[in-house]
């Protein structure tokens, strides 16, 4: 009986591994890391046009 409960989790995980595809995981972990840099290059640049617009801006 404690061979069972050994080999229970190891065929749940070779069921995963098999079933799963790792493709999936880095297509999402590249999705994510494309929306971080889209996000974080808005913001950059919305970052320089208020410095800008305040530089110059305030000089009338």
């Amino acid at each position: 009986m404690t061979s069972l409960k050994k080999f229970i989790p190891f065929a749940a995980l070779l069921f995963i591994m098999t079933t799963l595809s790792s493709c999936d995981l880095v297509e999402g972990i590249f999705k994510a890391g494309v929306w971080t840099g889209v996000i974080l290059v808005v913001v950059v640049v919305a970052l320089i046009i208020w410095l800008i617009s305040r530089v110059f801006g305030g000089r009338r």
